[in-house]
């Protein structure tokens, strides 16, 4: 029975932290691969889920307004100028997102996933969010600006405030109606 058995002490050294880098390591390792080599080998591609409000992540505004946490990119067929940078621990890419060809900038920190389904294989991380980054991070002290009041805000006018009851607009006048053929 569980009421038996021992509670394991706590670690004192990081090795869950340990073990996380070591495998994004390996995500790493298998991007260069294929930036090295010029693609990916016979049926191999990856998926690469990441953060998409972690900082350093570049991305069109269009796509980060579609997708304001996370996404799911796809390293087949359809992917160029991949650059591995082991420096800034990050990978850049170029990919189409709706037929318009980007490139688009991620750190290695903000994946939360690598799978490669050709061979069954996957990781899932850890990752932050964004304002738990921030309560992390040290602060700094600020120094003291004196406080300008702000000018009030114009009053909206009367017709530019919303009604209090919805309106329900009937969109059957701008259908187009099918017509007979003789």
């Amino acid at each position: 029975m569980a009421e038996d058995q021992p509670e394991l002490p706590k670690s004192l050294l990081p090795y869950q932290e340990w073990t996380e880098s070591a495998l994004r390591q390996v995500v790493v390792w298998a991007l260069a691969y294929v930036a090295k080599n010029g693609g990916l080998p016979g049926g191999h591609h990856f998926y690469i889920s990441f953060r998409t409000d972690y900082p350093g992540v570049e991305l069109p505004a269009r796509v980060r307004a579609q997708y304001p946490h996370e996404i799911t990119i796809v390293l087949q067929h359809q992917f160029w100028d991949l650059v591995i940078d082991e420096t800034a621990g990050l990978f850049r890419v170029g990919l189409s997102f709706s037929g318009v060809p980007t490139t688009i900038t991620v750190p290695f920190a903000a994946i939360t996933a690598f799978a490669d389904p050709q061979v069954q294989y996957g990781l899932r991380f850890t990752v932050p969010k964004p304002e738990e980054l921030v309560a992390s991070a040290p602060s700094l002290p600020q120094p003291e600006v004196p406080a300008t009041p702000e000018p009030a805000a114009p009053e909206p006018e009367a017709s530019m405030q919303p009604d209090a009851t919805p309106q329900v607009v009937q969109l059957d006048a701008f259908r187009r109606r099918p017509t007979k053929k003789d």
